[in-house]
């Protein structure tokens, strides 16, 4: 428990922005889950949606900038193994 009335508030607020990320990040995860499963063909704008959304939680301090820099670049490296055929 909180000592003061300073330590309290930032107790909620913490509780707040923690609640926030969570949802964020679940959110992220979901949608790559769905871009990933779509074996072959990957929605063009479920890509662009799924990057946008990257691109926001990093702007917003949800997920570190190289973090999410990664994620789109794994997600375009995904996509384009893909795209061609594997060469054999």
């Amino acid at each position: 428990m909180a000592n003061t009335k300073s330590a309290s508030k930032r107790a909620r607020q913490t509780a707040v922005r923690s609640l926030r990320n969570r949802t964020i990040r679940t959110r992220l995860r979901k949608m790559n889950k769905s871009v990933m499963s779509g074996a072959g063909q990957k929605d063009e704008n479920s890509v662009r949606a799924l990057i946008s959304a990257v691109d926001k939680a990093a702007k917003r301090g949800t997920i570190h900038r190289n973090a999410a820099n990664r994620r789109k670049a794994r997600l375009n490296k995904a996509r384009l193994a893909a795209q061609t055929p594997a060469a054999s």
